[in-house]
Order: C-alpha cells, then sequence, then structure tokens
C-alpha cells in the first residue's frame, strides 16, 4: 500500500467520525427539551458536517487548512465519569457525553496526524484536532457556568 492509499483510508476513516458526530448532536438535540440547548446541539451537528466536508476536499485535492491556534481547556472533561446516552438524559449528562466525545475526537485527530504520511493530510488532522478542542472547551464552560455554578 502506498501512502496515498494509506492516507485515503485515514481520511475515509475521519469522513465517516465526523458523520457519526453529526448523528450523535443531531440525536441530542432531538432529546433536548429546551429550544436553547436544541439549537446548541443542532450547530455542532452542522460544524460536524463541516468538518466531514472539509475531509472530503482534502481528499479530492482541494482544502488548505490555515493556522491553528492552540486551545486552552477547563479540563473538566478529565474529572467527571462517563455518562451513557439515553433518550431522557439530564443536560448536565448531555453535556458530560459531549465533553468526552470531543476529547475522544481530539486525541483521534492528534492520532491520525501522527501516522497520516503526508505533510497535508497531517496538517489538516492537526486542524480538525483543533476544532475538536474548542467545541470541548465551549461545552466545558457551558458545564462550568450552568452545572457547577449551581453547586
Amino acid at each position: 500500500m502506498n501512502d496515498l492509499d494509506w492516507a485515503d483510508e485515514i481520511i475515509d476513516f475521519a469522513i465517516k467520525r465526523e458523520a457519526e458526530s453529526n448523528r450523535f448532536y443531531s440525536d441530542l438535540a432531538n432529546r433536548m427539551d429546551n429550544p436553547a440547548m436544541q439549537k446548541v446541539f443542532a450547530d455542532f451537528a452542522k460544524e460536524e458536517l463541516g468538518h466531514k466536508a472539509k475531509l472530503e476536499a482534502l481528499k479530492a485535492g482541494g482544502f488548505q487548512v490555515g493556522e491553528q491556534k492552540e486551545t486552552q481547556s477547563l479540563q473538566i472533561a478529565d474529572y467527571v465519569v462517563d455518562v451513557e446516552p439515553t433518550p431522557d438524559m439530564a443536560y448536565s449528562d448531555a453535556l458530560i457525553v459531549a465533553m468526552k466525545k470531543e476529547k475522544a475526537a481530539f486525541k483521534l485527530y492528534l492520532d491520525l496526524a501522527a501516522v497520516a504520511g503526508m505533510q497535508e493530510a497531517a496538517d489538516t488532522f492537526l486542524w480538525l484536532a483543533g476544532e475538536e478542542a474548542k467545541h470541548k472547551l465551549r461545552f466545558e464552560i457551558e458545564y462550568d457556568d450552568v452545572i457547577l455554578k449551581d453547586n
């Protein structure tokens, strides 16, 4: 298998992950009673579709990543217990699931960048890792502002 085939396999894998994330956030949006939270999760679903489109463009040779700044972390996802998604989960649990999912996606893209073999693919995966770090931070801030603030 040559480097180009390997890179295509990695990109295809990442495309599938982004499609799964889109479905996950769409499902979460549909489970929320609060319209504001429905919008938050629906917006994340759209962002995941945007990531998928960028990966598809990379595969077709038409996407260039820009400079990515390092994203800070509140590290809340490191200290909350795992929660299984359920149809009637509380908002706090939905945030925990989302934080953990974004943390896993961040690590995935870092790992994919390390084995990409092609600089353009590695740069794209690092960019996507940064995007996932931003998502995790947004969920951590929401958890800190809404859940931890009340305790």
